[in-house]
């Protein structure tokens, strides 16, 4: 079975910055970054496709969040700059055999996500 797993999470203050790496067990057409934060509902942060051509981004993570890859080590990553409080969430890692998506439905293989604490 595949598997993704998610490090790089920890607790900063607002203002600092993490980046996140997902290592996947296999290749995936397109890998994507999730948040949950505490009694809310999973959402969209971001996701690439194979050749980073098409990427996509939450509007509440735009210009602050990169994400990239590196096929050849089935990795994704998250540099997450300029964190605020509203960042705070379990971050996941997704992927799928398609395109990019910003559906949380449309992604069949998920890591266990890391925990990101934004201080301020």
């Amino acid at each position: 079975q595949v598997h993704l797993v998610e490090t790089g999470g920890g607790s900063v203050q607002a203002g600092a910055s993490l980046r996140l790496s997902c290592v996947a067990s296999g290749r995936f057409v397109s890998m994507a970054w999730f948040r949950q934060a505490s009694g809310k509902e999973r959402e969209f942060v971001a996701a690439i496709g194979w050749n980073a051509i098409l990427i996509y981004y939450a509007d509440s993570v735009k210009e602050r969040f990169t994400i990239s890859r590196d096929n050849a080590k089935n990795t994704a990553y998250l540099q997450m700059n300029n964190l605020k409080s509203e960042d705070t969430a379990v971050y996941y890692c997704a992927a799928r055999r398609w395109g990019p998506s910003r559906s949380i439905n449309e992604y069949d293989s998920w890591g266990q996500g890391t925990q990101v604490t934004v201080s301020s």
